[in-house]
């Protein structure tokens, strides 16, 4: 087999591991919608990472690089541990009330947000085409929203504060994610997840019966089980192949939109969604030229925008293996 056989083989293998993780992470979303029917977001987020706690730990107790757990950047880790949260609760919230294609299509806006937000937080350059790629992305998302329109309403906001939030969280990684401890970086956004939503379960808790109690143990795993695949995935192929995998979220959205909830996306998500994805295709595909992104901040967010807060594909990965930052 020739070397370049071997390369593309490796790619393939990425990219169909990062298609099965970005179907899971789909099939995770179903659950949370249904869920969503009878249980506020904050109810499903806390058993969420009440049920993570035992793994988690068991992944913190992998890090052996010396030091306390006193962060280096109490200020970042702690805007990271608010932008976590506030970024899974908008997005659990939105999938309950929104449809699933409609959530998707707010939620690949992130790209583009992280885009900004490195100019100001890491210094990135941004040229003409790569803004030109962000504006036009922003005019989709426009599309998707319809401000103004009767159909906005307090889901859509959700959506929107879950991709904001979400694109400052992985900010702040790729700002100290190098000069933190990983056990750090997933302990203290796993905690405040679990005292804010503990704080606040009070005003919103239903009893829980033992079925649905091993559906929110069942999305707790799945998160874990799809972050391993990314791991896989990443470990066998580029960025700039997996990456663009988180795509295919939105014929997943289709497809179990229409089986379970009876949604079908009308013409302006599709066609904002098809706007978002495009730009979002195109800067990745630009940062992926060495000349163009110093930083690289999208194609090195390897987690999912919208997660409950705690461990991240980068932080779970080889040494070897990941980036520098």
């Amino acid at each position: 087999m020739t070397q370049q056989t071997a390369s593309s083989n490796s790619s393939l293998h990425a990219a169909l591991l990062g298609l099965a993780a970005f179907a899971v992470f789909a099939t995770h979303d179903v659950i949370i919608k249904l869920l969503g029917s009878s249980y506020s977001a904050i109810q499903i987020l806390f058993f969420g990472a009440l049920f993570s706690f035992p793994i988690i730990s068991v992944i913190m107790m992998r890090d052996v690089q010396p030091g306390t757990l006193r962060p280096n950047h109490p200020g970042w880790i702690a805007l990271r541990s608010v932008s976590g949260s506030f970024a899974a609760l908008g997005a659990f919230y939105a999938f309950s009330v929104l449809p699933l294609a409609q959530v998707y299509a707010i939620l690949f806006a992130a790209p583009l947000l992280i885009t900004v937000l490195a100019i100001p937080i890491l210094g990135e350059k941004v040229r003409l085409r790569r803004g030109l790629a962000v504006l036009a992305g922003l005019c989709g998302v426009m599309v998707v929203l319809r401000p103004g329109g009767a159909e906005f309403g307090l889901g859509h906001a959700a959506a929107l504060m879950s991709a904001i939030t979400g694109a400052l969280n992985s900010i702040v990684v790729r700002k100290v994610g190098a000069s933190e401890r990983t056990v750090v970086m997933i302990l203290y956004p796993m905690m405040t997840n679990f005292v804010l939503m503990a704080i606040a379960l009070p005003f919103v808790y239903r009893p829980v019966p033992i079925g649905d109690l091993g559906l929110l143990a069942v999305v707790s795993a799945m998160v874990l089980v799809a972050m391993f695949l990314l791991i896989m995935a990443y470990q066998r192929g580029e960025a700039v192949m997996v990456a663009p995998m988180q795509y295919s979220q939105i014929l997943w959205a289709a497809l179990f939109g229409a089986l379970f909830f009876d949604e079908v996306p009308d013409t302006a998500t599709f066609i904002g969604a098809g706007i978002i994805i495009l730009s979002g295709l195109y800067i990745l595909r630009r940062e992926s030229d060495s000349d163009v992104s110093s930083n690289k901040p999208v194609l090195r967010t390897r987690t999912r925008i919208g997660l409950p807060a705690g461990p991240r594909v980068g932080s779970l990965m080889d040494p070897s293996t990941k980036d520098p930052k």
